[in-house]
């Protein structure tokens, strides 16, 4: 019997040519228990799946939609699903959760993931209902934005469709495009340009059926009593200012990363910070598909229209570029979306490209650190790829810096080839060892390290071995939640995390889980995504920072410094290996590996 809140099966499709053609793929109750759905789910269908080795912009390349046993129940924020590959961007395993209505009918299709490999002859739409598949040509969408797309192909098909489209810079194959819907995006190491090699513009899904829970009653308890915690303290700063509140908190404490890492403090926050914008520019709050948190925040632009502001947006494009103008970084962010492309990777390989000029490592006098329309200008060329700066730009910072050389590597705000997001590494060490280890690269989302390191609990720039302990939990509440999916803002609500979430998937599934089960289910999603990596060629040598972050102190003030050198940041990931169970070249041995149920 399949377990309440799945459908036991994965939808494989095949696109070759004019055609579309789909598939079955059992997905036995074991793996679904053993992985849970979304990140972890995904996981194991690219180990299964992606041919060892495969360029991820090829046909072949698997690009999967994957959905969990909480998407389409009354649960508080867990209308979100994941998209799982091999990143162009990085070479590895790359997941990108979002949240919009796509998560529900996506599932309602009646599966638990759809992956679709192959290549269409012309830009088409994909369509996957309760009818099946179909593939609809569709050259009228070629350089349309993603939400243009996704009113163009409503517009078409009818209004119960739900759409994820690509922008320009997915049809172009920018290394970092995103995949967009209902105004939000999967935005983190290039799926845009997966779904983009593939020459489709969208996928439409709608639904077909439903999904029966194992405890009805219990799981609308349950959800009443999600909802009145989710108003509690633990979401105030969400509701109230959004993620941007973190951007003067953390000037303060001079962890905003700056003119690409050269400081960690801005002069210019004041300009930039949400309680100034909320004052001056706040229009309105919105929610997630499903969500009663609300962190959704809209300010008023210039010469009219609107903007949704987070603090990664803003600090990528703000202060990362040394720009200021809360004018300027909205029309940026607001380019971003237009073209499709992950604001943290645009900015910080921006930023990368200013310190290039000022060194005279480029001759392009224009792009300067400060200058919000050069800023505007280099992401127009890099959603057009245009020749020379457009087109190097296009590839991220790591592959960037291989062309230009002279070093540049040392400066490119990277690891693993994914940029950095808004911490500064120096100044936050459980977090620098966090996204020197990460699976996905520089990531803040599948490594809230940072919390450990702003606790006060621990010396944030003196990484040791709680700091280790910080980062290996914090990495693992994130494997659960971005697998049943549960949004990370709700984090703070759940007093005892791992027996709160075995209770609400005994309550969906039937399973009777418990918090010694979902953490071991933890540990063995982030065992698989390491052992993805190592078969497409990862290896210790890429769990690193980039050389500025470990040769040059970060100056503080008041005289003060923060240094973090190669020799702790190397015993910190030395005690991160045992923890996990690895050798100490990083390898899955015997004892992790017997977690992964035969990959």
């Amino acid at each position: 019997m399949t377990p309440g809140g799945f459908f036991g099966r994965a939808l494989i499709v095949d696109v070759d040519g004019r055609a579309a053609v789909g598939a079955p793929y059992e997905l036995d109750e074991r793996v679904l228990r053993a992985y849970l759905g979304g990140v972890g789910l995904g996981t194991w269908l690219l180990h299964r799946l992606a041919p060892a080795g495969v360029d991820p912009l090829a046909p072949e390349a698997p690009l999967a939609f994957v959905f969990s046993s909480l998407v389409g129940t009354p649960l508080t924020t867990s209308a979100k699903f994941a998209v799982v590959a091999k990143s162009p961007l990085t070479g590895l395993l790359t997941d990108a959760l979002a949240s919009s209505q796509f998560a529900i009918a996506g599932k309602l299709t009646g599966h638990d993931a759809l992956v679709i490999r192959g290549r269409a002859d012309e830009l088409s739409v994909l369509l996957i209902d309760g009818d099946g598949v179909r593939l609809e040509p569709a050259p009228e969408l070629a350089g349309l934005t993603a939400a243009e797309a996704e009113t163009a192909a409503r517009a078409r098909f009818g209004r119960n469709w739900r759409t994820a489209a690509i922008g320009p810079a997915g049809e172009r194959l920018v290394r970092y495009s995103t995949i967009s819907h209902d105004g939000r995006h999967a935005g983190r190491g290039g799926l845009g340009a997966t779904m983009g090699a593939k020459n489709i513009k969208a996928v439409l899904v709608r639904a077909a059926t439903k999904v029966a829970v194992a405890d009805q009653p219990g799981v609308l308890a349950a959800a009443r009593d999600l909802r009145r915690r989710s108003f509690g303290p633990a979401t105030a700063k969400y509701r109230e200012l959004g993620t941007l509140a973190n951007l003067l908190a953390f000037n303060a404490v001079s962890t905003l990363p700056t003119r690409n890492f050269t400081a960690a403090t801005f002069e210019g926050a004041p300009r930039l910070a949400a309680e100034e914008l909320h004052e001056l520019r706040g229009v309105a709050r919105n929610s997630c598909a499903s969500c009663s948190i609300g962190c959704e925040h809209i300010y008023s632009r210039k010469g009219g229209g609107s903007q949704r502001m987070e603090y990664e947006n803003v600090f990528a494009l703000g202060p990362l570029c040394g720009v200021s103008d809360p004018d300027e970084v909205f029309a940026a962010s607001a380019r971003c979306d237009e073209l499709g492309v992950d604001t943290i990777s645009a900015g910080g390989t921006i930023a990368w490209a200013m310190e290039c000029v000022e060194r005279g490592l480029l001759d392009e006098p224009w792009l300067r650190f400060g200058d919000g329309a050069a800023l505007l200008r280099a992401l127009d060329a890099i959603g057009a790829r245009s020749p020379g700066l457009g087109e190097l730009l296009a590839q991220g910072s790591r592959r960037a810096a291989a062309v230009v050389g002279h070093g540049s590597i040392d400066f490119a705000p990277q690891v693993k080839g994914l940029e950095l997001p808004g911490y500064e590494p120096r100044s936050l060490q459980a977090m620098a060892l966090g996204l020197a280890v990460n699976a996905r690269g520089a990531d803040h989302n599948r490594s809230g390290a940072y919390e450990a390191d702003l606790s006060g609990e621990l010396d944030r720039l003196a990484g040791g071995a709680a700091h280790v302990a910080a980062a290996v939990e914090t990495e693992d509440r994130a494997a659960i939640m971005d697998s049943m999916i549960l949004c990370k803002f709700l984090r703070g609500v759940f007093e005892e995390p791992f027996t709160e979430w075995a209770k609400l998937l005994a309550l969906v599934t039937g399973w009777p889980v418990d918090a010694a089960e979902l953490r071991e289910t933890a540990r063995r999603i982030v065992v698989a995504k390491r052992a993805f990596n190592l078969r497409e060629g990862a290896t210790a040598a890429d769990d690193t920072l980039p050389a500025r972050m470990l040769e040059t102190p970060l100056q503080l003030g008041s005289g003060r410094q923060a240094t973090l050198d190669a020799d702790r940041l190397r015993s910190m990931i030395d005690t991160y290996y045992a923890a996990r169970g690895f050798d100490r070249e990083g390898r899955v041995v015997s004892g992790s590996s017997d977690l992964l149920l035969d990959l």
